[in-house]
């Protein structure tokens, strides 16, 4: 079991997520119903993210949508298309040292930011394809790029 902080000020949404991944060992909430207002429903993988605060150095979780690549998950780094990279990107900047829960799986992992470029660019398109809200967030970001991130698994 994951042992991190939730931190303060996300969404309720977001906090009864990962209560409900927690709580049930990843057997529910891996597969996250969408019902987002005015959009159709659907299924979204999702994982938890832990990453070392980089002022606190304390654990913080947080649930992100993903998708695998190369042997890895990836998640971006969104932030609904705020003008600056949440605070878990920022995290990882600095201590890329990461824990996982997929599904019913933990793993330890090493983050690392998809530099521009064609394998990005296919990342990305694959993240639009399982949520589409991603690419209106993009254009809202404006000259923000929106990070593309591996986490591969430490073996």
């Amino acid at each position: 079991m994951i042992d991190a902080k939730v931190p303060d000020g996300l969404p309720k949404w977001m906090t009864d997520h990962i209560d409900t991944y927690i709580k049930s060992g990843g057997k529910d909430g891996h597969m996250y119903k969408l019902t987002v207002p005015g959009r159709p429903a659907g299924i979204v993988p999702a994982l938890l993210l832990v990453t070392k605060g980089r002022k606190s150095g304390a654990k913080y979780i947080f649930p992100l949508f993903y998708g695998e690549a190369d042997g890895g998950y990836f998640v971006i780094a969104s932030k609904g298309g705020a003008p600056d990279h949440p605070g878990w990107y920022k995290n990882l900047k600095v201590h890329p040292d990461v824990e996982l829960q997929v599904g019913e799986k933990t793993i330890k992992a090493k983050a690392r930011t998809v530099p521009a470029g064609a394998k990005r660019d296919a990342l990305w398109k694959q993240a639009v394809g399982f949520f589409k809200p991603y690419a209106e967030y993009q254009e809202k970001a404006g000259n923000r790029e929106i990070p593309v991130v591996m986490l591969d698994p430490i073996h």
